[in-house]
């Protein structure tokens, strides 16, 4: 009898292992499936407008950090940008302003002369240029001036969690928090979001011409950066310049002292190096985040813009500046000359379709529609703001 019962208790024992066995398969496999069903939405066609950048939006939280780094003759430009930045958001912003010392005057001078309406959506801290001593004139002059000091911004702003790092010449059509809101979809390894630097492999310039390691097929274009800087602070990255993996502090010198020779595009360069050997770091986003001339120079490629507008503009090449790209020259003037308290639409709106529609001699200009899609939106919502406003103080 009682070998019966030893029988039982083992055959009910392997019983219950095999049904726990079957469950957890079970859990793995539907959170396999949900995992899967989830990854193709980062590149979903209008990912800025999702469900949870909307909930970023209107929930209170804390601001969005935006970093920028202005030398030389920059400081126009950059104030464009940063009213860009404020015309269109609906969050809180905190500038991050890293210029040489001649120029700190002239940011605070013109933030503070902003109307209260727009300056009191904002705060701003102005910092030296800032590089490590020993090595200060190399990376000051590694590209154009100090734009290597975005790769110490995790070094410099220790208790800034993350921040939204953009070029001189980018002018945002859309809330700044729409780029934001993707530091809610980084996965576990994931610290930082770029775009492509190309679309079109035949036109690429890492491809074809790059003496050093790069990201994915074309490259990554820094002029546009979301960094969760916490996370690039505890990684440990792998690399081809030592045995073992090394912190972001350990790794940028002994990067530029081994491909100094070889890279064209200095930081940017460093950046596709370090993603090329931890592309799980990286979060690759669409161009019409990052939306630049080579996009349509010799006919539109980025299919994101043609589909959603563009949402970030990235006027490289100077192209705000002289003629070669007339539809580029024609929104960094409108928002630049946009009076802040006139009415968005007839001030900024309708003068810039009409300056597009002089640039059909050019591809990008055959392609305007692209620039005003979605900020046509973003001047609605300024519109409606604005109304609001004066109705308050009536």
């Amino acid at each position: 009898m009682r070998r019966y019962l030893r029988v039982l208790f083992v055959c009910t024992l392997l019983v219950f292992c095999s049904l726990l066995y079957v469950f957890n398969q079970l859990v793995s496999s539907l959170e396999s499936a949900d995992h899967q069903e989830r990854a193709p939405r980062t590149r979903a066609a209008d990912p800025g407008l999702s469900e949870r950048a909307q909930d970023d939006r209107s929930a209170p939280r804390d601001p969005v950090e935006l970093a920028v780094v202005a030398c030389g003759s920059r400081l126009e430009e950059t104030l464009t940008m940063l009213k860009s930045a404020v015309l269109f958001s609906h969050r809180h912003l905190h500038f991050h302003i890293f210029a040489e010392d001649d120029l700190h005057a002239g940011f605070r001078q013109a933030l503070e002369s902003w109307p209260q309406r727009f300056r009191s959506r904002l705060d701003y801290s102005i910092y030296p240029i800032n590089f490590p001593s020993d090595n200060a004139r190399e990376w000051k002059r590694l590209f154009k001036p100090c734009a290597s000091q975005r790769l110490f911004l995790p070094l410099i702003l220790k208790q800034v969690d993350s921040v939204l790092y953009v070029d001189t010449d980018v002018l945002f059509l859309r809330p700044a928090e729409d780029v934001w809101s993707f530091l809610s979809r980084f996965n576990g390894s994931q610290l930082a979001a770029m775009a492509p630097e190309h679309e079109e492999p035949r036109i690429g310039w890492y491809n074809r011409f790059a003496r050093h390691p790069y990201y994915g097929k074309t490259g990554v274009n820094s002029g546009v950066m979301l960094m969760n800087m916490t996370r690039i602070r505890d990684k440990h990255f792998k690399n081809d310049l030592a045995a073992v993996d090394l912190k972001w502090a350990d790794l940028l010198m002994p990067l530029l002292h081994k491909y100094k020779l070889n890279i064209t595009w200095g930081d940017q360069d460093l950046l596709n190096i370090i993603f090329h050997h931890n592309p799980e770091s990286l979060l690759l986003i669409e161009c019409h985040w990052n939306y630049r001339p080579d996009h349509c120079i010799y006919g539109s490629n980025c299919i994101s813009a043609e589909q959603n507008g563009v949402y970030v503009l990235h006027g490289n090449r100077g192209v705000y500046h002289d003629d070669k790209q007339p539809a580029f020259r024609a929104v960094y003037d409108a928002i630049q000359q946009f009076p802040f308290d006139a009415d968005p639409v007839r001030g900024l709106l309708v003068p810039l379709e009409e300056k597009l529609k002089s640039a059909d001699h050019t591809y990008c200009g055959r392609s305007r529609l692209v620039f005003t899609k979605r900020l046509r939106e973003s001047v609605t919502e300024l519109q409606k703001d604005r109304d609001s406003s004066r109705r308050a103080e009536v």
